[in-house]
């Protein structure tokens, strides 16, 4: 083949590889739409319990939601190991950069890469009593059988005391201080 007609071919294939990295992105996106739609109808407070997850599951990989049954068994544990009387490990919202999570959402762009991608998700949470609080955390998102899925959220709120680095570092956390003794 010249390198005349490999050029050919190459432009020929190149709108296929950017209508896929669109219909990936569209996709990405719906998927983060969906859990956040989700995320709104559920608690935000602490680790969700089965009743919650079973919300989440079809937004989720399977990583994800193993991480999430085993925080929450974790938590039960250390309550019972504390009797009840200290606070759960995870007070507040999860899936957000701030305690009290979000009022409001809006998915932004996506970018997809290979098998792994993110999404921008506009947040605000607005009580009504205050300025609204606006901040931007990322979805990120995993290529599954089952098609993408939310793997992780990087907390991108900047204020002294939101949640900071990932959801999994977060939960991670809860399942060491689980196996602590007490």
């Amino acid at each position: 083949m010249t390198i005349a007609r490999a050029f050919q071919f190459a432009f020929l294939l190149l709108p296929l590889a950017v209508s896929g990295c669109a219909a990936d992105e569209a996709e990405m996106a719906q998927v983060t739409n969906d859990f956040y739609s989700a995320y709104m109808s559920a608690p935000h407070d602490g680790i969700p319990d089965d009743a919650a997850r079973d919300r989440f599951a079809p937004y989720i990989t399977p990583a994800l939601s193993q991480l999430l049954a085993a925080g929450d068994a974790a938590e039960a544990r250390y309550a019972k190991e504390t009797h009840n009387e200290s606070p759960p490990i995870i007070e507040g919202d999860l899936f957000t950069s701030l305690f009290e999570g979000a009022t409001a959402f809006k998915v932004g762009a996506c970018k997809a890469d290979d098998d792994r991608g993110r999404c921008a998700v506009f947040l605000t949470y607005d009580d009504k009593s205050a300025e609204p609080v606006h901040w931007t955390d990322t979805a990120i998102l995993e290529r599954t059988q089952a098609g993408w899925r939310i793997d992780d959220i990087a907390y991108g709120g900047k204020w002294k005391f939101g949640n900071r680095g990932k959801l999994t570092e977060t939960l991670k956390f809860a399942l060491k201080i689980a196996a602590e003794p007490q």
